[in-house]
């Protein structure tokens, strides 16, 4: 809950900031200069892409957690099996093991979201978010029955 909190806070700061850029961007365009105007144009538009983004990645998040709350009424949420050091963090060994399991059980059920959304998992704990990234919005599209981009 902690971490919904904290994105909501830090996204509500974040179209605080894209309001005070936007109207800073409006007041530089209605001075008439030329230069001012171009930076007006620039500061108007650049919380149009943020916001853009900010939608995307919490669109992403929302279903992302959709997805892990129907594996977990199924019965199927990967278990936190990755050892890890003193410090807390999974091994890196650990986590490779538990990729090539998850990377096996993708292969053979390409189709299946749920093998998709624990290959995420297993590359998030590999340290490969990219990847982890990929795999999660490939789940998605076979859980909400999208046509699936292929690399």
């Amino acid at each position: 809950m902690g971490g919904k909190i904290t994105y909501f806070f830090l996204a509500t700061v974040l179209v605080i900031v894209f309001g005070v850029v936007g109207l800073e961007g409006v007041l530089l365009l209605l001075t008439g200069e030329p230069a001012a105007m171009g930076m007006g144009a620039v500061a108007f538009l650049l919380p149009c892409i943020g916001a853009w983004f900010l939608w995307h990645n919490t669109r992403f998040a929302r279903d992302a957690h959709r997805l892990a709350h129907a594996l977990e009424v199924e019965g199927g949420l990967p278990a936190d099996e990755p050892a890890r050091t003193p410090g807390g963090r999974i091994d890196r060994d650990a986590a490779d093991a538990v990729f090539a399991k998850r990377q096996a059980e993708t292969e053979d059920a390409p189709g299946d979201w749920r093998t998709w959304f624990r290959l995420a998992v297993a590359y998030h704990d590999a340290r490969d978010t990219p990847r982890a990234r990929k795999a999660m919005q490939r789940a998605i599209a076979l859980h909400d029955k999208k046509p699936v981009r292929t690399a």
